[in-house]
């Protein structure tokens, strides 16, 4: 019998089944997982780290997934275990990037058949079960998702089922889970909020075999390979005929790494923190352009072409929608036609004129959509072609058979209440940084403490955009030296530095807000003259 509304009218009803079939947008794993990572970092969540691990309870191979996000309480769970429920605002600039209310059960339902939640949000401690074994056992013909509040005691009967039908026993057990959000905080002073997932009988290939290769790389979790090379023509795009994939299609800690324009949340995978990237600022031979469609009002959209520094085989447009990757390294114009035309140029464009795809894996095949592929192709064209001639006939190496290094370094603060990208002075070995790295450690006061993001100045002596050093040096007959962590200074660790050395005085001035050192305090060796700053 139908459920009613009071009018007496049906009330639409979701079968079990949907649940498996509303999955299968999500091709591809990584895909799937992005949707939970979105939630995560979406403004109505807001946290600041996303823990993504495997773990076995019960002899069963698990994925968790933990964010120290706002968390939810009973209601707000109930919204997110049900379909369609959306309510996400831009806060502060900070756009969502979730819009339909599908991601988690698409996503989650993708990776396993069954999926358990916990959250806390104040003093509210919830768990959610959204599983398709369930489901089947109890020969459901609606879904039903039993959520428990462990402030309210009116959910004995949904408690009864989570404990019967879930990987966990007893109430001692969930609240134990619901500790461990308590512990991601244990650092804080602020009450712990944040949100738990694991999910369980993990989706296998065709063959019976893991999708997932979590011994390869103990701090990763990756695609098989012989997975991968089965399954791949399901997981990306036809047009994808690369020599060699890139990491990132198989690689959970690659994709990660470039999964935001601007990466703003950690991203810790296995214990161990994803270094993400500015993917428009790790390139090379930067040139900004803009692209100035007709139906957007005269609305210009920046796009940064650059040479790829770490493979030469992996290239084309890296689209971003609202901050987030729909597609990486796609081929347009002349880096379709199967010559040496555009190797190893990457662009980097911000689509939120398009209208991404229910999976978030590609976009709308609108006209705006051609004709912006048909814009990139013919600007990519032009920036290889004007690369190519400024490097000139003094060397028979093609472009992109010449070493790189990106044109800047870029390092992300590790504060959990700043998080700001930081330009680095050029000569520093980005290899050797810290595992954790802070604004204070920046060279460069500018790029420091509570600086703004993004100042880019350049030390020069030049009248229009004098050093800051210039006050300091004043007359005097001043060097630049860098020093390594031989340096005897709380501020100077782990770094090469630049310093000032004044010859009258005999006294050393830092790039931070240091009072001037003598030489015998701190008894400084150095390792390179860079030539008289005067």
């Amino acid at each position: 019998m139908a459920v009613q509304t009071e009018r007496g009218i049906p009330l639409s009803a979701v079968n079990p089944k949907f649940l498996h079939t509303n999955s299968t947008s999500h091709t591809w794993p990584f895909g799937a997982i992005a949707e939970l990572i979105d939630n995560a970092y979406d403004p109505d969540v807001s946290a600041k780290q996303f823990w993504i691990d495997k773990t076995t309870i019960r002899s069963q191979d698990c994925l968790t997934f933990m964010d120290n996000g706002a968390g939810m309480d009973y209601d707000k769970m109930y919204k997110m275990l049900s379909l369609g429920f959306s309510d996400k605002k831009a806060t502060k600039g900070h756009v969502p990037v979730g819009l339909y209310g599908n991601g988690f059960k698409s996503g989650s339902m993708r990776l396993g058949k069954d999926t358990i939640v916990f959250s806390k949000n104040g003093e509210s401690m919830c768990v959610g079960l959204l599983s398709q074994t369930y489901l089947q056992e109890i020969h459901a013909e609606n879904v039903i998702v039993p959520i428990v509040s462990f402030k309210r005691s009116q959910h004995a009967k949904s408690l009864q089922d989570i404990l019967h039908y879930s990987l966990f026993q007893t109430e001692e057990e969930l609240l134990c889970e619901l500790n461990a959000i308590n512990a991601i905080n244990a650092h804080s002073n602020t009450e712990s909020t944040g949100t738990r997932i694991i999910i369980w009988n993990l989706r296998k290939t065709s063959t019976d075999k893991s999708e997932f290769d979590f011994k390869t790389d103990r701090y990763d979790i990756q695609i098989p390979s012989e997975v991968y090379e089965s399954e791949k023509k399901k997981y990306k795009q036809p047009s994808h005929a690369f020599l060699s994939s890139p990491e990132s299609d198989f690689s959970l800690r690659a994709y990660c790494s470039i999964l935001y324009l601007k990466p703003r949340m950690q991203i810790i995978i296995c214990g161990q923190k994803v270094k993400t990237q500015l993917i428009s600022k790790s390139l090379a031979h930067i040139v900004k352009d803009k692209y100035k469609p007709t139906f957007l009002n005269r609305q210009s959209i920046p796009i940064t072409f650059g040479y790829n520094t770490k493979s030469k085989e992996h290239y084309g447009v890296m689209m971003y929608h609202k901050n987030r990757l729909i597609k990486a390294y796609e081929r347009v114009g002349c880096q379709n036609k199967g010559n040496e035309k555009g190797v190893g140029v990457i662009a980097v464009i911000e689509c939120n004129f398009l209208k991404p795809t229910h999976n978030k894996q590609d976009f709308d095949y609108t006209e705006e959509y051609r004709r912006t592929m048909n814009a990139l192709g013919e600007k990519l064209e032009e920036y290889w072609n004007a690369i190519r001639h400024k490097k000139g006939s003094n060397t028979t190496l093609l472009m992109e058979d010449i070493p790189k290094c990106p044109d800047q370094n870029w390092v992300q603060c590790d504060e959990m209440k700043c998080q700001k990208w930081r330009k680095l002075p050029d000569g520093i070995d980005m290899n050797k940084l810290p595992e954790k790295w802070f604004c204070r450690y920046n060279p460069d006061p500018m790029f420091s403490n509570n600086s703004p993001e993004d100042i880019n100045i350049t030390l020069n002596n030049s009248d229009t955009n004098k050093s800051p050093f210039d006050e300091i040096c004043h007359s005097e007959s001043c060097y630049m030296i860098t020093f390594y962590c031989e340096v005897v200074c709380p501020v100077l660790l782990y770094y090469p530095y630049i310093f000032l050395i004044s010859q009258s005085q005999s006294l050393l001035y830092c790039q931070f807000q240091c009072t001037a050192h003598t030489y015998r305090e701190l008894k400084l060796r150095y390792s390179q003259t860079l030539g008289a700053y005067r």
